[in-house]
């Protein structure tokens, strides 16, 4: 097994890599034929969340929208694979911050801070960028793969220009071993909680929504800043992110203001890009238990 998952990654995944950009994009255009009227990649599903979450539109707005999603993950796809070769040179030109003061602020109280977002745009360029664009010690949580191999090359790549790669194993040890350190830690909050039982229920995308707590936990918990991680794309191959506060005194919060406060920001880019989020993840694949 370990000589096939070496194989995959010297003859297939790096060559693909090294491609230049304009290379790579026809690439991820026969890519999007294949996935999206050849094989059908995940189209049931992916057309199934995007009709529940937009039934006001038409079906033919559905499948548009489930077009311009595919050509996007094709190129999402692509452009994650360059991540295992791109430089930092190339890194810093096509992913910018529009407001780094929206966090470096925080480090100059020396407060440190969490970072909620979606699978929306381009997650994995944003977490190869993020270090050494913030004040803050960037820190991304992951969760372990199966296959050690490339689990190992995964963590080198995403933390090759600075970030902290912290297992999901190991988050709450994380943050009692640093209290006394000044540090960003980027929550996804779109994932499907392992638990029903233990995730926060809401309406997200006119669907009743299990939502993962610990964003709202740990900013408690550890008494820090949560501020809102937006990804834009500002055209194929080139993002922009910013960061906009949602609480500054989390203890003071309400249960529930801070995690409703962030699924809410994130539902209003999905609605007005839909294409950009990630609509074969079977998101809404838990009901809401009747006992909770």
């Amino acid at each position: 097994m370990i000589v096939l998952n070496v194989l995959l990654y010297y003859l297939v995944i790096i060559p693909i890599s090294l491609l230049p950009f304009p290379i790579l994009y026809l690439v991820s255009d026969f890519l999007f034929v294949v996935f999206y009227y050849i094989i059908g990649y995940r189209k049931k599903v992916i057309l199934g969340n995007i009709q529940r979450s937009f039934p006001n539109k038409s079906d033919k707005e559905h499948i548009e929208i489930c077009k311009q999603f595919y050509k996007h993950f094709c190129d999402l796809i692509l452009e994650s694979l360059k991540t295992f070769t791109i430089s930092d040179k190339e890194v810093q030109k096509r992913v910018v911050c529009k407001n780094p003061e929206g966090i470096n602020k925080y480090f100059d109280q020396k407060r440190s801070v969490i970072i909620a977002g979606g699978h929306f745009n381009n997650w994995e360029i944003f977490a190869v960028a993020v270090d050494s664009q913030i004040k803050h010690k960037a820190v991304g949580i992951y969760k372990p793969l199966t296959n050690k191999y490339f689990d190992g090359i995964l963590r080198k790549t995403r933390s090759k220009y600075g970030l902290y790669m912290l297992s999901t194993k190991n988050v709450k040890q994380f943050f009692e071993d640093n209290k006394n350190n000044l540090t960003a830690t980027v929550f996804a909050i779109d994932q499907s909680p392992s638990n029903p039982n233990k995730a926060y229920w809401t309406t997200f995308l006119n669907q009743d929504t299990a939502v993962l707590f610990g964003t709202e936990k740990f900013a408690k918990d550890y008494n820090q800043v949560v501020v809102y991680g937006r990804i834009n794309k500002e055209k194929r191959g080139y993002y922009s992110y910013e960061f906009n506060d949602v609480a500054e005194n989390s203890q003071e919060t309400k249960h529930g203001e801070i995690t409703e406060t962030v699924t809410r920001m994130l539902e209003k880019d999905i609605i007005e890009n839909p294409q950009y989020w990630l609509w074969s993840h079977k998101r809404w694949k838990h009901k809401r238990p009747t006992n909770l």
